[in-house]
């Protein structure tokens, strides 16, 4: 395979995927080619009806904590990982991450035998800097704000290559292949909704239904401590919140970078945003009703997609679908919300 999309990222900085503004920076085929990559070591996950939500736009669920690492980050590490030239492999790679794409990148680079080095900030769940090293990677643990730092000079030190979480073509397009089996699965599908990160399950997803399902909206669903993208529309450019901490984690950063805001509006992506509280009894329906256990990021489109309903927000008739992009919750944050204050 070719490294050539890689070549750029020498040092750790915040490469810009293609001139700002510029259109359709993933394509279809990558996309497709992606999938074709990745199919050994991914589960293609089902779409499961919600029955306990029916109306005249029946709600649908797309559990990617069914993945082996527990969300869907590992489609863009092995399609990352997978275009790396051998020679270029082998020199291991680096991460930085909060929690699920530290996993899906050790995990990756254990399935094809190369070193990883992960930075995680050292308010990072337990859950998830434990399920890292099970992986064999070797985590370093670093200060807030100090994760791209750090990265880059582990970048120095190791001659690995970057795996960006978000802002790299072939992590986008990885991404992407939920958008592809949605399509196969629901093509008649009205709404997709999607956690907002850092923006590239949102643009990869938007990117393969915009041909294999047109018709469909794509809505960025957030928590309402830390909501960038829709500040972002908002205001019309890329936008920096304060963001308050909260059990949502994984989304919520406080900034929406220049290429993945031009990227996104470009393919039309729109804004949900949940309260904590309806995002924490998303956790607790999703458990209760669909026997699925969702982290907080993984829950909110689900608590946007009630939340609509309840207020009566005007959305196109026709089939909703929830990507539930990950189940990785510390036990006894799970029992917490679980009680709930209703309980």
């Amino acid at each position: 395979m070719s490294s050539r999309r890689w070549q750029p990222i020498a040092a750790i900085s915040r490469r810009p995927l293609g001139q700002t503004g510029a259109v359709q920076l993933v394509t279809l085929d990558d996309i497709r080619a992606a999938a074709e990559l990745i199919r050994p070591y991914i589960v293609r996950t089902p779409l499961v009806p919600a029955g306990w939500a029916d109306d005249e736009r029946p709600l649908w669920i797309k559990p990617e904590s069914l993945q082996q690492i527990g969300a869907f980050k590992v489609r863009g590490a092995f399609n990352a990982i997978a275009n790396l030239d051998e020679s270029v492999r082998t020199r291991g790679v680096v991460a930085y991450s909060s929690g699920n794409h530290a996993q899906a990148v050790a995990y990756a680079a254990a399935i094809y035998g190369v070193p990883a080095h992960i930075v995680m900030p050292r308010e990072t769940p337990d859950i998830k800097v434990a399920a890292t090293r099970s992986h064999g990677a070797e985590v370093v643990l670093c200060g807030a704000g100090e994760r791209e730092k750090v990265a880059a000079q582990l970048v120095e030190q190791t001659g690995g290559i970057l795996v960006p979480p978000f802002d790299h073509r072939d992590i986008i397009a990885g991404q992407g292949t939920i958008g592809l089996e949605i399509a196969e699965d629901l093509p008649d599908v009205a709404t997709v909704l999607v956690p907002w990160g850092g923006g590239g399950l949102a643009c990869g997803i938007a990117t393969a239904l915009r041909e294999a399902a047109p018709q469909a909206r794509i809505l960025a669903a957030e928590v309402s401590t830390a909501a960038p993208y829709a500040a972002s529309l908002a205001a019309g450019a890329p936008a920096t919140v304060i963001s308050a901490p909260s059990f949502v984690d994984g989304i919520g950063g406080p900034t929406v970078f220049a290429d993945m805001f031009a990227h996104a509006t470009e393919l039309g992506i729109g804004s949900r945003v949940a309260s904590v509280d309806e995002v924490g009894a998303a956790v607790r329906l999703l458990v209760e009703r669909a026997k699925t256990v969702a982290e907080g990021a993984g829950a909110t489109p689900v608590a946007c997609a009630l939340a609509d309903r309840g207020n009566g927000t005007a959305q196109p008739k026709g089939p909703v679908v929830c990507v539930v992009s990950g189940g990785v919750i510390d036990l006894p944050k799970l029992v917490a919300l679980l009680s709930g204050p209703d309980r």
